[in-house]
């Protein structure tokens, strides 16, 4: 007995194979963007990042140990 699909409203139906391009395209689109913007993404995240001393749930592992 053939699966059925499950019913797509016609606003978003799509081909499968279609939507395999869109999502293509929709992946290469953010890959560039980050590789262009990645300076910027990053420094985005790492301003809003909590340092070890803001979070008391970080432990200190590495403080005592000498560097090889």
């Amino acid at each position: 007995m053939p699966t059925k699909r499950p019913k797509q409203s016609s606003e978003h139906a799509a081909s499968d194979e279609a939507a395999a391009y869109i999502a293509q395209t929709l992946m290469d689109l953010a890959l560039q963007f980050e590789a262009t913007h990645f300076a910027q993404i990053r420094r985005h995240y790492q301003s809003i990042a909590p340092t070890p001393d803001d979070d008391p749930r970080q432990l200190d592992l590495f403080d005592d140990h000498p560097r090889f």
